[in-house]
């Protein structure tokens, strides 16, 4: 009986972890939003389209790396997956978006930190590493409400407390 509990919750648990991007269920032109709904759970966000569609946000911030951003047109109807956090969207963030820009095309944020010195807001993601053993944060630095630039940061392992990021 306890081998049956274990095996239905993995099962359980590996349908849950299918990311859409790879989703095989999601097909552009059939898929509506309520399959994905009900396939996926509730968004983190809608965002409404200017062409009467809509994207669903599924961010797995803050210890995920990936934002998946899934678009209906306007009679609902699957256009695409995208991962927010891809090199590629990542490299649409360009100086003077406002934060809402910038979070319709990346996703929720893991963390915000104002510098009082600077007067600079920046607000991170964690995105896959270009290099095996260090995390890697993409960060967004807003001034006066506008996007100044980005950088990345590398994420070391906590000496303190093993296996917890510093």
């Amino acid at each position: 009986m306890r081998l049956a509990a274990i095996a239905l919750s993995s099962l359980l648990l590996a349908g849950c972890a299918t990311a859409p991007d790879r989703d095989g269920r999601l097909q552009p032109g059939i898929s509506r939003g309520e399959d994905v709904i009900a396939w996926h759970g509730q968004p983190r966000r809608v965002w409404p389209e200017a062409d009467g569609g809509r994207t669903l946000e599924y961010s797995s911030q803050p210890i995920g790396r990936h934002c998946y951003m899934i678009r209906f047109d306007a009679a609902g109807r699957l256009l695409g997956v995208t991962d927010g956090l891809s090199p590629a969207s990542r490299a649409r963030i360009e100086p003077g978006m406002t934060p809402e820009q910038v979070s319709h095309i990346l996703g929720g944020e893991r963390s915000r930190v104002f510098f009082r010195l600077s007067g600079e807001d920046v607000w991170d993601w964690t995105i896959e590493p270009d290099q095996i053993g260090y995390g890697l944060r993409f960060n967004v630095h807003f001034k006066d409400g506008r996007v100044l630039r980005t950088s990345q940061s590398m994420v070391f392992p906590s000496r303190r407390f093993p296996g917890m990021d510093d």
